[in-house]
């Protein structure tokens, strides 16, 4: 959570500053991220994977608009927004498969009956 505040601060203060449209992705994911830390589960997980998912497409949009001016290095090329949107687009859907995982499901039942809760769907 601590980092989702920390992308939240640093996108609006990018923003304020006339940065354009850019401070929008951490926004996105710093916002995804909060409310990940706040609600946690599965309904977090989804939120937090369509987040990755929404910045990823913004990403790719940037990064074929720049590959015409762009000289591909190695290095240059995990630089790029192409990289790392595809790789934002891949992890939103790996979080959002894994929201409805049977293993996470499993897992946070564990946690809350540790802790003296009711598992979810063992209630009244």
């Amino acid at each position: 959570m601590v980092l989702g505040i920390g992308l939240l601060v640093l996108g609006v203060l990018g923003r304020v500053s006339g940065g354009g449209a850019g401070p929008v992705i951490p926004v996105v994911i710093g916002a995804s991220l909060v409310y990940l830390g706040l609600r946690g589960g599965r309904r977090g997980a989804v939120i937090f994977g369509h987040g990755c998912i929404v910045a990823g497409c913004y990403l790719v949009a940037w990064g074929i608009y720049l590959v015409p001016v762009s000289s591909p290095t190695p290095a240059g090329i995990l630089q790029m927004p192409l990289f790392w949107g595809l790789f934002s687009i891949f992890g939103g859907i790996c979080a959002n498969f894994h929201a409805f995982c049977s293993c996470v499901q499993r897992m946070a039942g564990e946690k809350k009956a540790a802790c003296g809760c009711t598992p979810v769907g063992q209630g009244l």
